[in-house]
């Protein structure tokens, strides 16, 4: 299997380790990529594919030249550009999971672009017609909600920062709650408690090969996406459950003026994965479990994390709880999809990675200090473990055995 990696910081080339010779490889690395940059800054789920590999035939769709061809899924929904069918799979995979409580006709069920796009409209949606409300969410957040607030510079809502350091009683406010956080893998719960206000949780890693399922998740308003359930990362698939009507129409109302809904070719897809995902779940199930097969592969990978950094005295990890899984029935540990990984003394985390051709996420970007760095554990098996050739490399031990 090739492995696609950023060969500089300039040329975004692609390099494959082929079909090396054994005296040409090291640690499983092959030599054509000991160079090479890789680039663990994104959350690419690549360590997917494995999986939908094996469920090519069972999971493919075939589209027909004359489907799709109306503006219009079913002009009876208050979402009416959200396929029927996509409808039913996400209900059923939340029934299945036990990580939403989504009881017949509690939530309205609203599509969007990815999560980006059901950010920007929920951010329009909660925001008041005459005040401009100031978004907030507890540090370290996720990088992109500064960028994705402040992009189009609306006069109803703007960043705030960190949300612990919002103290004003009078003024409106929107709370952006991620939990399992990104990008430390933290369960949370909103810090501001005051009037005036409204909170959006991003529950888009709360999903049981990541973390405990340890209740269903009740929430005015709650956005998942694709990516993170399954993977496909390119479907650019998102939805939101909302319990306020009148929210949900201005969130659909948003993505009708912006995109004119969402693409169906997509949201086709989307129900055929996420089917053979809860098909795989099922008691008797004759494909292997997708979420048992997803959280072992983590579970490995930190395992095998922590024993590289356990190894020398240069660089932490968070430690997360065994918690009951009321999905697995069992005890089960964290295993997020991002290392929050940071540096015993002052030292810029991020540049510490990148002199060793390693590119991570700097903790300044998601509002903390520069020792704190995010990188991606989600990537393919060849650049994982180069991963941890190189963090060896850094701390001397680069003894340790990587396949």
């Amino acid at each position: 299997m090739g492995v696609t990696v950023q060969t500089s910081e300039i040329n975004h080339s692609e390099v494959s380790s082929n079909n090396s010779a054994p005296e040409n490889r090291k640690n499983g690395i092959g030599e054509s990529i000991a160079d090479a940059v890789i680039n663990l800054d994104h959350g690419d789920p690549t360590m997917f594919e494995a999986y939908w590999e094996k469920m090519r035939e069972r999971s493919a769709v075939t589209l027909l030249g004359s489907q799709s061809l109306s503006y219009f899924s079913d002009p009876k929904n208050l979402c009416w550009f959200l396929e029927p069918k996509l409808e039913q799979e996400i209900k059923r995979l939340h029934t299945i999971v036990g990580n939403v409580a989504i009881e017949e006709g509690q939530y309205y069920i609203v599509v969007g672009t990815g999560s980006s796009q059901l950010i920007q409209a929920a951010l329009y949606a909660l925001s008041p017609p005459d005040a401009a409300a100031t978004v907030v969410c507890a540090a370290p957040y996720y990088s992109a909600y500064p960028e994705v607030t402040d992009l189009v510079r609306s006069r109803r809502f703007e960043w705030g920062g960190d949300a612990r350091s919002f103290e004003r009683d009078d003024e409106p406010f929107i709370e952006l709650v991620t939990t399992p956080n990104n990008p430390d893998g933290v369960i949370r719960e909103a810090v501001v408690n005051r009037p005036h206000g409204s909170v959006v949780y991003d529950l888009a890693y709360y999903w049981p090969h990541f973390t405990p399922i340890t209740a269903p998740a009740n929430h005015h308003l709650m956005l998942f996406t694709f990516s993170k359930c399954t993977g496909h990362a390119g479907s650019r698939i998102g939805w939101a459950l909302v319990k306020d009507k009148e929210v949900a129409k201005k969130m659909i109302k948003f993505m009708e003026v912006s995109t004119i809904g969402v693409s169906k070719d997509s949201q086709l897809r989307a129900a055929k994965i996420l089917g053979t995902v809860s098909d795989s779940c099922s008691t008797g199930a004759d494909i292997e479990n997708f979420f048992v097969f997803s959280r072992n592969i983590l579970k490995e990978r930190w395992n095998r994390l922590r024993e590289v950094v356990k190894a020398a005295d240069l660089f932490t990890l968070l430690k997360y709880p065994t918690q009951y899984c009321r999905f697995a029935k069992d005890m089960t540990d964290t295993v997020p999809a991002f290392a929050w990984i940071a540096t015993k003394g002052e030292e810029d985390c991020a540049e510490v990675l990148k002199k060793h051709k390693i590119l991570g996420r700097g903790g300044t970007k998601f509002g903390v200090g520069k020792q704190f760095a995010r990188i991606s554990l989600v990537s393919k098996d060849e650049e994982f473990n180069l991963l941890l050739q190189r963090l060896s490399i850094i701390q001397g031990t680069d003894d340790l055995n990587y396949e």
